[in-house]
């Protein structure tokens, strides 16, 4: 295996097959134009359980098909199964599996850990690859997960390529990282803004996007002059086509491609680029992509790029702030309106019949555009393409652009290059197969014995035999020799194969008609084809993915206690009303870690129990946050993500001191939506386990009705978190800093709110990694529901607070008291706080 020269100084062992370039594919044409421009895998899904709900997809009988197909080019075929799983899905998710097993699917990108347990329990050895929706982030997250023998994890798009390296050298096992396409503005499997606004989940593939919504952003209760800045929490797209050098060797194996919404020439385009810069570099080449190559990426679909996350954060590069959509290649100013065309000096390419746009920057009124007409140079016409650089006349179409409504001053974009397209729909409509493979051929034989030849695939390593139906005769003219064989061996056009070496060993001048061996090579071919085509076997069990489930009748409660409630505070004041009260536990979860010692020191003192929450992210080099947490020494931990919990569990089986060891609570943004994830968290360490938010009113009882009940903390009450992001709107609009190194800190000065399109302000806070968390502006409350809930044997529900004085949480915890005691009813409890709260309660999340 060669060496290759790191930018480090260091070597690092590898060769080309080790990475993987994965493409998107959501139609067959799609699926044609990965593999003709060069992807080694793609991925898709079928018409249910993945992360594209609305998109055309492919169905589950066509699986076969599909990977036949691929198999026949060398593709590895992989099935999305990103979504949460609730309850009364796991039947049909079996079937889904199987099929994906019987189909030889090479693996399943699965989120949702209780289906990961299933998928071990049908099949020890079926391939599984950690979905991006699953947060990974850090080594200890990839440890939560080895235990269930994944073959790859997909990292979140936020990491870095420093903390992408540390993991690798950690975790040892292969990463799959993003490097082309839409971004999310917050971190996948943790954005509750669909759910929250209109019952979509993005954790069920059914994002309403609400990210590239304009706001207004409102600074200490008062709206922040933005000019034209209004899409505060929409990110350019990604493009590290320029880094694929330095990402190898951070030790990525897979590099993926965002897109199954889009095209087969967005396909097409992208792969090809990507292909070029991984080929490149093993080549020794150098110097990146070229303008004309970003150019090309830009018109199939663009927001502005940008590395993302992968350089480090910068806040200031993610969000230009100003446009929500794909506006292609920038090609310059207004400088003239004339009665019908307009002036303007090309900073791009351009030709009769692209199509273009005039950005008087406001998107969301409506825009001039449509094709272009003409082009003129100093009054001359152009035929071909008008340069960079030069100034021109742009004449649109008469029915396209209302010039009139055109202003000097409004950008330019180039939307559509239909030369493009055709070249890019070219290299994959063809009758030709989209790779042929090196076939090696093998001949032995005497006179008056058949012909026994051996046909080997080379990349795939298989050989078919294969013998003549008659004898070899003894030549009288020309003989059977290599150059012969070759000449008839060698036609395999149209097929998977290319004749690459024929190795004779006949005895004497022997011969056989030319229509025999026309036969054994197309029989040959036919053979090694079908071969290629063959699904790989894996382990198969039949399953009841219920026998698993509590038995409310058989078995006995792992808890019994009388219900009680557990309150969330995130003010110290909050925590001495919630102490007066008398919670069973009080959670602080404050922005700062140094408010901790006094959030205990205040619980004690009233003789409280108190947990402390972790970040719902957990970065590379993190740890300490948890190390100072059990210096406190508090009763409990509310875990947020997996790498925390790894990391507290593990800690908890070294000291060998359970008794004396925090509680771990297991929060929701564990998204736990069916009873096989409850169970594996309270494995993995859980005591109780918050189900996740992403459940309706049936879905919960569904997921109750199969677990052990006293194993639950139910949330109540809450201001819902949305969007949990790496992007700061503090840094980015409140500062002239990029990210928490040079920021200033205006998130310790300031409040900020973004107001939505109808009047309300949802509060953005910030951790103390400095993520932040949107939350809905309304309250939610599901206590209409307790009797169900008592019913099932729930004995934990948990309040939680967000901007409210001292006052306001003695009042909401007085009355959720009275409806836990059966004083008063819980659509009393509703009521009164709609009445006496300024934004209203809403039933939130279960209720659809």
């Amino acid at each position: 295996m060669p060496e290759v020269l790191t930018t480090a100084g260091q070597f690092r062992t590898g060769t080309k097959k080790d990475v993987e370039l994965l493409a998107p594919v959501g139609d067959w044409d799609g699926m044609r134009a990965a593999v003709a421009n060069g992807a080694d895998a793609v991925f898709f899904g079928v018409e249910k359980f993945h992360a594209r709900a609305r998109n055309k997809n492919f169905t589950m009988d066509e699986l076969p098909e599909i990977m036949r197909f691929l198999r026949g080019y060398g593709v590895r075929g992989f099935l999305t199964f990103n979504i949460l799983i609730f309850e009364e899905e796991l039947l049909s998710a079996q079937e889904l599996v199987e099929a994906c097993i019987d189909a030889g699917v090479d693996a399943v990108i699965v989120q949702d850990l209780g289906l990961v347990k299933m998928i071990r329990e049908i099949s020890p050895d079926f391939p599984i690859h950690g979905s991006t929706q699953m947060t990974i982030t850090s080594p200890e997250a990839v440890e939560f997960i080895k235990p269930w023998d994944l073959e790859l994890v997909v990292l979140g798009r936020e990491n870095n390529l420093k903390q992408i390296r540390q993991i690798g050298e950690q975790a040892k096992l292969p990463m799959e990282v993003f490097v082309h396409g839409a971004l999310c503005v917050s971190y996948s499997g943790q954005c509750l803004t669909s759910e929250m606004w209109g019952g979509r989940s993005a954790n069920r593939g059914e994002c309403a996007q609400a990210c590239r919504l304009p706001y207004d952003m409102v600074v200490d209760g008062d709206v922040k002059p933005m000019g034209d800045v209004a899409y505060l929490l929409s990110p350019k797209d990604l493009a590290a086509v320029d880094l694929i050098p330095e990402l190898i060797e951070a030790g990525v194996r897979s590099f993926k491609i965002e897109g199954r919404y889009k095209s087969a020439e967005y396909v097409a385009n992208v792969v090809s680029k990507y292909r070029k810069a991984i080929d490149d570099y093993y080549a020794g080449k150098q110097g990146g992509p070229s303008r004309e190559e970003m150019r090309e990426l830009q018109q199939s679909f663009s927001r502005g790029f940008t590395h993302g996350f992968l350089k480090g954060t910068n806040n200031k590069q993610l969000v230009d702030g100003t446009f929500p959509k794909s506006r292609g290649v920038y090609l310059g100013t207004v400088l003239t309106v004339h009665r019908d065309s307009v002036v303007c000096k090309l900073e791009a390419p351009l030709k009769r019949g692209d199509g273009i746009v005039f950005d008087a920057g406001d998107p969301t009124q409506e825009e001039e555009g449509g094709r272009v007409y003409d082009l003129r140079r100093n009054g001359q016409k152009l035929d071909g393409e008008a340069g960079e650089g030069w100034q021109v006349e742009i004449v649109p179409g008469r029915h396209d652009v209302n010039v009139k409504r055109v202003h000097v001053g409004d950008r330019i974009w180039k939307t559509n290059d239909p030369a493009l397209d055709r070249r890019l729909r070219q290299s994959f409509e063809t009758e030709r197969p989209y790779r042929v493979f090196p076939l090696h051929v093998r001949v032995t034989g005497s006179a008056g014995q058949p012909m026994k030849t051996w046909w080997t695939d080379v990349e795939k390593g298989k050989t078919v035999i294969l013998e003549s139906e008659m004898p070899l005769e003894t030549a009288l003219k020309r003989p059977l020799d290599e150059e012969l064989l070759r000449e008839q061996f060698g036609r395999t056009g149209g097929t998977l194969y290319k004749l690459d070496a024929v190795e004779v060993q006949l005895k004497g001048d022997v011969i056989v008609p030319k229509s025999e061996l026309n036969r054994m090579r197309r029989e040959a071919v036919e053979q090694l084809e079908e071969l290629r085509k063959q699904p790989p076997i894996y382990m198969k069990r039949k399953v009841d993915p219920y026998a698993d489930g509590f038995d409310r009748g058989a078995q006995r409660p792992a808890l019994a206690a009388s219900p009680a409630l557990t309150v969330l505070c995130r003010s110290l004041d909050q925590v001495r009303a919630a102490a007066e009260h008398g919670a069973a536990m009080i959670y602080a979860d404050f922005e700062f870690i140094k408010q901790f010692p006094a959030a205990v020191e205040t619980a004690r003192a009233a003789g409280q129990q108190i947990g402390l929450v972790t970040p719902r992210i957990h970065m590379p080099g993190e740890t300490g946050y948890f190390e100072h947490m059990l210096r406190l020494q508090p009763d409990a931990i509310l875990v947020r993500n997996t790498g925390a919990l790894y990391y507290l569990n593990k800690k908890r089986l070294e000291t060998g001191e359970a008794a004396a060891f925090p509680r771990l609570v297991g929060d929701f943004s564990l998204n736990a939506a069916n009873h096989k994830t409850v169970q594996l968290l309270h494995d993995a360490g859980c005591e109780r386990v918050t189900p996740s938010y992403d459940l309706n009113i049936q879905q919960m009882i569904d997921l109750m009705r199969r677990t052990d009940t006293f194993r639950l903390e139910l949330v109540l009450h809450q201001h819902l978190p949305m969007f949990h992001t790496e992007h700061c709107v503090y840094c980015t609009f409140l500062s002239e800093g990029t990210d928490y190194t040079n920021c200033g800190r205006p998130c310790e000065q300031h409040r900020v709110s973004l107001k939505d399109r109808i009047g309300m302000d949802h509060p953005v806070r910030v951790d103390e990694g400095c993520r932040n968390t949107v939350y809905n502006a309304i309250e939610q409350s599901g206590s209409e529901y307790l009797p169900q809930f008592l019913e099932l044997g729930v004995n934990r529900f948990r309040i939680e607070f967000l901007e409210e004085s001292a006052d306001k949480v003695r009042e909401v915890l007085m009355l959720y008291g009275e409806a836990l005691a059966g004083r008063i009813s819980g659509t009393q409890v509703w009521r009164k706080l709609k009445a006496t709260n300024q934004l209203g309660v809403t039933r939130g999340q279960l209720v659809k």
